[in-house]
């Protein structure tokens, strides 16, 4: 998610990502009758989209920010469902985003000068339908499988411990929600891009105080609880607050249980994953009351692993290297945040010098490269 430009901002678990990063028309290479990447210009007020419409398949965008502001692009489905996304572009910047859309329809696209705001759109007409790269794949077959196994595990302890934290506020136990507070959330990081897909559920859920939200649309979930409980104490409302956060957590469960996933999406939500740090976690924007950024950067790392993790035995019959250099590089960035432990946790964002930010940035995005190479790789 950007800085959580959130109207909308997901990954259905990240097939629904995958969908979106398709989001301005597509050709790329394997799109079913495409013969090159749909171009994607946005700049602070235009988005404009070479295509308007492409064959059902694997699409390529290719995004360059033409602005001054950093920018991020979308296919969204029906119901503000996010197919497909790619976030962080800054200005003089491109980026690809490849989706799998197998299914003809009525999608739109949209460029988000700023990171913020509904974007601007425009539709996107997918054609025919094709068969799922799964479907003539045991090997992917059995990656989008096994990840989604990896999401109902973490689903299925974020209920619980989201419980207790809950529980924890409500009967006015600060010690013990501030404890759980960053523990919760560890299972929400690691699967956010496929929360993010649920564009209706991330802002309630994740939203911060700051982001733009329609008239009327409260500041609700994790970090209006944050708020409560680091800055300004538990309100009358703080009980209510926690419940809604329960019923949108089993919202989120429910949701979950019956998305479908595609390959290419598991490879983009584990860079979106890697965005997620390098947008809020390493600027501590996004714990900003809490400063529990690191718990959240482990997470999201974590997370990125277990989709690359899932799609590497076909990573390794198609690019050895790339799935030894993966390697080097996820085990950089733990041996690194292994330096920052303190007992069961790790230390407050607060307590960081600008070295410490230094090396952190240059440990991700020496990640983020190879990480940004699956996608391709997957689908070739």
């Amino acid at each position: 998610m950007s800085p959580h430009a959130r109207t909308a901002a997901g990954l259905a678990v990240l097939a629904l990502a995958a969908a979106a990063l398709t989001g301005c028309t597509s050709t790329a290479p394997g799109a079913a009758g495409g013969d090159g990447p749909i171009t994607v210009t946005g700049t602070d007020t235009a988005c404009e989209v070479s295509a308007a419409q492409a064959p059902a398949g694997t699409i390529t965008f290719r995004i360059t920010n033409a602005g001054s502001k950093v920018t991020e692009f979308y296919l969204y489905g029906t119901g503000d469902r996010i197919m497909g996304e790619v976030e962080n572009i800054g200005p003089g910047l491109s980026r690809d985003l490849i989706v799998e859309v197998p299914d003809g329809g009525t999608y739109s696209t949209a460029c988000k000068p700023g990171m913020s705001g509904d974007g601007i759109r425009a539709p996107f007409t997918v054609t025919g339908s094709v068969a799922r790269s799964t479907d003539g794949d045991a090997r992917l077959a059995e990656a989008t499988t096994g990840y989604s196994r990896y999401v109902a595990s973490q689903v299925g302890a974020l209920v619980p411990k989201t419980q207790e934290f809950v529980d924890a506020v409500k009967a006015g136990d600060v010690a013990t929600a501030k404890t759980l507070f960053p523990v919760a959330r560890t299972y929400w990081e690691r699967i956010e891009p496929v929360a993010e897909s649920f564009g209706d559920i991330d802002p309630k859920i994740d939203g911060r105080e700051d982001d733009e939200r329609d008239p009327g649309v409260p500041f609700t979930g994790y970090h209006r609880l944050e708020k409560d409980l680091w800055v300004t104490g538990l309100q009358p409302d703080s009980p209510m607050i926690a419940d809604r956060l329960m019923t949108d957590i089993n919202d989120l469960a429910n949701r979950t249980a019956t998305v479908e996933l595609t390959p290419v999406q598991l490879a983009n939500g584990a860079k979106e994953l890697l965005d997620e740090v390098a947008t809020g976690k390493i600027t501590g924007e996004e714990d900003r009351y809490s400063h529990t950024d690191l718990w959240d950067f482990q997470a999201n790392v974590e997370g990125s692993q277990a989709a690359v993790a899932a799609l590497r035995p076909v990573i390794d019959a198609e690019d050895p290297a790339l799935g030894l250099l993966l390697d080097e590089r996820f085990q950089a960035v733990d041996t690194l945040l292994q330096g920052y432990r303190v007992g069961d946790g790790y230390r407050l964002y607060t307590e960081l010098t600008p070295d410490d930010i230094r090396r952190m940035t240059a440990a991700i995005d020496a990640l983020a490269e190879p990480v940004s190479r699956v996608a391709g790789t997957v689908t070739a």
